[in-house]
């Protein structure tokens, strides 16, 4: 046999089919959430967010496809590539659905920069710590490790945009410590984050600080403690089972604001339940440790790296996602994964997925 076959042969299966049934899962909430809708924007997010679905299992299969250590080569282009498309959102950048962050590109199809750069984020940092692992404790590496990530989380956050800059920040931590970073080093880079909350605090846009606000002090902000109470009654009301796909009085009566993005996990509690959306965490949880399997048999440390990364913001966006619907979590804007209305979101998820799917086509067999 051929030896294409051979690393087809090692592809995991389970690993795609979740993602594909959970991204048709995901289409289907988002019709529930917008049936009936008068808004054009609204109308169009199912078969907007089919076409970026039918792109992504492309790019998804394409990449499983590619040896992706051939990235390993490029990867100075690459974050070029990245930090070229942060700088053109100033310049060229459109607000997106919430009108408050100009994150966007129209390039004939609207595209998130800072969604694009997550994904390529895990390969040049990956490619970095896996030249670098044997002085993962000098201090000079530290520096160059945090600058590779500084400035591509510094652009997203002054779009603004702080979920994904957090999202970077988790991704640095847990790629650091799978290379090898000692605990000491992780306990200083924690103490320096928080001697350096009342800096990012003072640079945070009003709105970012009223969500926090609202989350320590709901009754602080009653428009933005309407949507968390929203979401309360909407999974509270779900019950065992659910009121049944399109159902949900809160979801039907449009009750719960931005159900199609930020608050469709409330959506999916009260239309199927606790067992529903149990299922879910169960299914998106798989995933997340298909890919930590990657990591796991992976035939070199840019593999694993790469594995740890994507694992590190879909296991990260998820923990959010849901934390700010159950009120455990402020409310970031941040996409559940797979499920959530959003294009390039999707996009960056599936290729994740076909990034981890070429480690594992050439892992080693245990």
């Amino acid at each position: 046999m051929s030896r294409a076959g051979n690393i087809w042969r090692n592809f995991d299966w389970l690993l795609v089919l979740l993602a594909i049934g959970l991204t048709v899962f995901g289409v289907l909430m988002i019709r529930s959430a917008t049936l009936g809708a008068i808004d054009p924007e609204l109308i169009n997010r199912v078969p907007n967010q089919i076409r970026y679905a039918i792109l992504s299992f492309l790019v998804m299969f394409g990449l499983a496809a590619l040896d992706y250590r051939l990235l390993g080569g490029i990867t100075p282009w690459l974050y070029g590539l990245m930090v070229m498309l942060l700088v053109l959102v100033f310049f060229f950048g459109v607000e997106g659905d919430g009108g408050l962050t100009r994150g966007w590109l129209n390039i004939g199809i609207p595209i998130q920069p800072s969604e694009i750069a997550k994904l390529l984020i895990v390969v040049t940092l990956a490619q970095f710590l896996a030249r670098n692992y044997e002085k993962i404790g000098d201090l000079r590496t530290l520096a160059r490790a945090a600058l590779h990530i500084g400035v591509p989380a510094g652009l997203i956050f002054i779009q603004p945009d702080l979920g994904i800059t957090a999202v970077f920040a988790v991704m640095w931590l847990i790629m650091m410590w799978a290379s090898g970073l000692k605990l000491r080093h992780i306990a200083i880079f924690g103490f320096a984050f928080v001697l350096a909350l009342p800096f990012v605090w003072t640079r945070m846009e009003v709105y970012q600080q009223q969500r926090i606000v609202s989350f320590v002090f709901p009754q602080a902000d009653p428009d933005a403690y309407y949507n968390i109470l929203q979401a309360n009654i909407s999974i509270g009301s779900g019950g065992l089972l659910g009121k049944g796909y399109a159902q949900g009085p809160q979801n039907v009566g449009r009750f719960l604001r931005v159900r199609h993005t930020d608050f469709i996990f409330s959506v999916i509690a009260e239309e199927f339940g606790f067992v529903g959306a149990t299922a879910v965490m169960i299914l998106i949880g798989i995933v997340i440790l298909r890919v930590l399997r990657g990591a796991r048999i992976a035939p070199d440390p840019f593999g694993s790296l790469i594995c740890y990364g994507v694992a590190a913001f879909l296991f990260f966006q998820t923990a959010v996602s849901i934390g700010m619907n159950l009120s455990l979590m402020p409310v970031t804007g941040l996409t559940l994964p797979f499920i959530s209305s959003g294009g390039t979101s999707l996009l960056s998820t599936l290729a994740g997925i076909g990034l981890a799917e070429s480690v594992i086509m050439r892992g080693r067999r245990v």
